[in-house]
C-alpha cells in the first residue's frame, strides 16, 4: 500500500454497500473524505446532479475522485427502461465526474487521480477458461455496459488524469448483494448449487473491495482496467458447499437454472449460469495483497464465524 497520506478525496456512491465501507476506511488511514450527493449538500458535501451537472470549481483542492454511483444491475427483469437506466446512470454519472474533473484540472487546482467502480461483466462466458485483463470482452448487455462505463471517463484521461478501473466481481458482504440474498435461505437449509454448479464465480471480500480502493488511490502507477476479483474463484457448486459449511447447514436443494430463468429473464443467465474463471492479474503482478483470498475464509470473515 502506498504510503500517501492526508488527501481530500472526493466519493460518489458513499451511502452504498461498497461507498460505506470505503468512506470508513479512507477516514481510518488519514484522508479527509467529502462526499458527492445528490440534491442539496449540507457541510463539507459536494452537490451533484448525475446527468449532467458536477461544479468543477467544487473539486478544487481535491486530490482524488473515487466514483461509485450506478444504478444497480441486479434490481430486478431487465425490462427495457431498466437496460436504459443502468446505461445512462453509468455512463452519463461517469461522464459528468470525468469532465467536472478535467475542468478542475484545467484551472490548475484538480483531482490528479480518478477511481472509478467497473464491473467484471466486461467479459462473457468463458468456461473453464482462466480470464485475465487481456481476454477480449464479451458482447452482451453487460460488457457494452462496462465498455461506455469505462470510456466515459475519457474526459480526465485526456487531462492528464491518471484514471484506475476496478472491475468488481460478486462482493461478499452480509450487508447486501447476492450474499444478503442468500444467507436466509441457507440457514433454513434451502441452499444449494445453481443449475449445473459447474459455473465459475468470480468473487472478493468487502474489506478488499476496499482496500483495492485505496491502493489504487495511493499507488502512483495504478492506471487501467484490474480485475478486481479473488485470485481463487470459485464454481457455483464450491460456493454453496462453503456457505452451507460456514452456517453449518446442508446444501442438498439444487435450483434448476429454469426456475431464476422464470423469474429474471436475461439477468439470471448473466449473473448467475455464467461461467468467468476471472482472476487479478494486473493486482497481483502491481503488489496488492489480498487480505482474504479464499472462499471459506472470506465468508468466516464476512459472516463472524
Amino acid at each position: 500500500m502506498g504510503a500517501t497520506q492526508d488527501m481530500t478525496i472526493a466519493v460518489t456512491g458513499s451511502t452504498g454497500l461498497i461507498g460505506q465501507r470505503a468512506v470508513a476506511d479512507l477516514h481510518a488511514a488519514g484522508h479527509r473524505v467529502v462526499r458527492v450527493v445528490r440534491g442539496d449538500a449540507s457541510g463539507s458535501d459536494i452537490a451533484w446532479d448525475p446527468e449532467g451537472h458536477l461544479d468543477p470549481a467544487s473539486l478544487r483542492g481535491v486530490d482524488a475522485v473515487v466514483h461509485l454511483a450506478g444504478e444497480p444491475i441486479a434490481g430486478g427483469r431487465w425490462t427495457d427502461a431498466q437496460r436504459e437506466r443502468i446505461m445512462r446512470s453509468r455512463r452519463s454519472g461517469t461522464r459528468t465526474v470525468a469532465a467536472a474533473i478535467a475542468e478542475a484540472v484545467a484551472a490548475a487546482d484538480g483531482p490528479q487521480v480518478l477511481v472509478c467502480a467497473s464491473g467484471i461483466n466486461l467479459f462473457d462466458d468463458h468456461g473453464d477458461e482462466v480470464v485475465t485483463e487481456d481476454t477480449p470482452p464479451g458482447t452482451d448487455f453487460l460488457a457494452e455496459v462496462v465498455r461506455a462505463w469505462e470510456a466515459a471517463a475519457d474526459p480526465a484521461r485526456q487531462a492528464g488524469v491518471r484514471v484506475a478501473h476496478l472491475r468488481f466481481g460478486q462482493v461478499l458482504d452480509p450487508a447486501g448483494g447476492s450474499l444478503a440474498r442468500m444467507v436466509p435461505l441457507f440457514k433454513l437449509g434451502l441452499g444449494g448449487r445453481f443449475g449445473s454448479g459447474r459455473q465459475w464465480w468470480p468473487w472478493i471480500a468487502i474489506d478488499d473491495v476496499s482496500a483495492a480502493i485505496r491502493w489504487a488511490i495511493e499507488t502512483p502507477t495504478a492506471e487501467g482496467g484490474y480485475n478486481t476479483t479473488s485470485p481463487n474463484p470459485v464454481t457455483n457448486a464450491e460456493f454453496t458447499r462453503a456457505l452451507a459449511g460456514v452456517l453449518g447447514r446442508p446444501a442438498i436443494i439444487p435450483l434448476p437454472a429454469v426456475g431464476p430463468r422464470l423469474l429474471l429473464g436475461e439477468l439470471a443467465d448473466v449473473l448467475l449460469m455464467t461461467s468467468l474463471r476471472a482472476v487479478p492479474a494486473r493486482l497481483q503482478a502491481e503488489g496488492f495483497t489480498f487480505a482474504h483470498p479464499d472462499i471459506e475464509g472470506a465468508l468466516r470473515h464476512v459472516l463472524d464465524r
